[in-house]
């Protein structure tokens, strides 16, 4: 698959031919839907369990008379009802965890870059280099010019361009990735997936190496 490349001042910057084996994957939704549950599940912190009233170090000794006192019969100072007391059915302490295939992960992220190339929502870029250059405001005229769309995910090669990253960090809808984090559920949620040739050759010896 040819793709053409441009500049950071959207001009022509020759073109790019992509492995079909990782861009031209055909896209099935149950994978995708099969990593993206995967990596959701992993990212979740473990709960916290809470003292229940077997945990609270209370006294246990009845507090009160059975008969004659005008209150309820309690005798034990642990019961939820208590200031101080045990929590009555509290969180009980989760790890979550889940496992996939590694061939099946590899899969998916094969459909998720394939799919914004079949989409027409795949951007190679020359490069990210801005020079002097590297502000904000002069960055945002030139991501109109490329039409990003509303949010934008921009994979660079073993480390992310500083002068780009800087002028970026305050773009709402932009985000930056090196080629080692890239990932199905962000690739998924951003309307447009921006390469740099560094990031096409990382990607490709990734799943070619």
């Amino acid at each position: 698959m040819k793709v053409k490349v441009q500049t950071l001042e959207a001009k022509a910057g020759g073109d790019i031919q992509l492995d079909d084996a990782v861009f031209g994957v055909e896209p099935r939704a149950d994978i995708l839907h099969r990593v993206v549950t995967w990596q959701l599940v992993n990212r979740r912190a473990p709960a916290r369990a809470a003292r229940e009233r077997s945990d609270v170090a209370r006294t246990g000794k009845k507090f009160g008379r059975q008969k004659g006192g005008g209150t309820a019969r309690h005798g034990d100072r642990r019961a939820p009802i208590f200031v101080g007391g045990g929590k009555a059915h509290g969180p009980r302490a989760r790890v979550f965890t889940s496992s996939l295939n590694k061939k099946v992960r590899a899969l998916g992220l094969k459909m998720a870059l394939s799919a914004k190339a079949k989409g027409g929502q795949l951007i190679v870029l020359d490069n990210l280099d801005m020079g002097e250059d590297a502000k904000t405001k002069a960055l945002q005229a030139k991501l109109g010019k490329l039409g990003f769309g509303k949010t934008a995910l921009v994979i660079d090669g073993d480390a992310l361009n500083v002068g780009f990253a800087r002028a970026s960090s305050n773009l709402q809808g932009l985000n930056l990735l090196p080629a080692v984090g890239a990932n199905v559920y962000d690739i998924m949620r951003h309307e447009t997936l921006v390469l740099t040739r560094a990031a096409v050759e990382k990607l490709e010896a990734r799943f070619n190496g």
